[in-house]
């Protein structure tokens, strides 16, 4: 008579245990890394970024930009550029001399953790002009609409800046650059749109945004 024999599952189990092993101590690894990482950054911001910027990324002033919830992708490359010279500021070119690319990368990722907090726009006629304006453009000026590259929320990708809640100041300073050739890099589109920009169009659009 043939008799059932229990299977020997030990050898499997073994195995599963081995990789959950295994994935638990990379996921704790890729943990205190993310930490690391952070505290580093954390530590660049508190004796240089925040003068400017806020320990948030809340900004100081209009004339500086808000980070907070920027991509942070976006972020390092800017950061990147200052330093190689390709986007042109003497003030962040000194602040990010020393930087590296894993501290440009740590920067952009503690700043795009932080909270955005837009405020409510201060001239709402103005502010309905830049609406239609980023959504549609302008037809008679071949001004295209913004929302086709920047997105419906204005959260922009990876390699376009979130443009929701920054200060409309330095929206409308940073089309200005584009306009006069004066901003350096992101330019290969954003020198054929400013330049069909009036300021009047540029005042608009960066008025509604911030208040996205």
């Amino acid at each position: 008579m043939k008799t059932c024999s229990t299977p020997d599952f030990s050898s499997g189990a073994a195995v599963l245990t081995r990789a959950s092993l295994v994935i638990a101590l990379t996921l704790a690894a890729g943990s205190a890394a993310a930490q690391a990482d952070e505290a580093r950054a954390k530590k660049i911001v508190s004796g240089v970024c925040f003068v400017c910027h806020g320990m948030e990324g809340e900004s100081a002033s209009e004339v500086f930009p808000r980070l907070a919830g920027q991509h942070w992708e976006y972020i390092a490359k800017q950061l990147d550029n200052f330093k190689s010279g390709k986007r042109k500021s003497t003030a962040m070119a000194e602040m990010v001399a020393k930087l590296t690319p894993d501290e440009m990368a740590a920067l952009g990722k503690y700043f795009e953790k932080q909270a955005v907090h837009p405020e409510p726009v201060k001239d709402k006629p103005l502010a309905g002009v830049g609406s239609y304006i980023y959504h549609h453009g302008n037809k008679y000026s071949a001004l295209p609409a913004c929302v086709s590259c920047h997105g419906e929320g204005a959260l922009g990708t990876t390699s376009l800046p979130r443009l929701a809640g920054q200060y409309a100041a330095y929206t409308e300073s940073q089309l200005k650059q584009f306009n006069q050739r004066e901003r350096t890099n992101d330019n290969a589109v954003m020198h054929s749109i400013a330049a069909k920009m009036t300021p009047l169009e540029m005042a608009a659009v960066a008025e509604y945004l911030s208040g996205k």
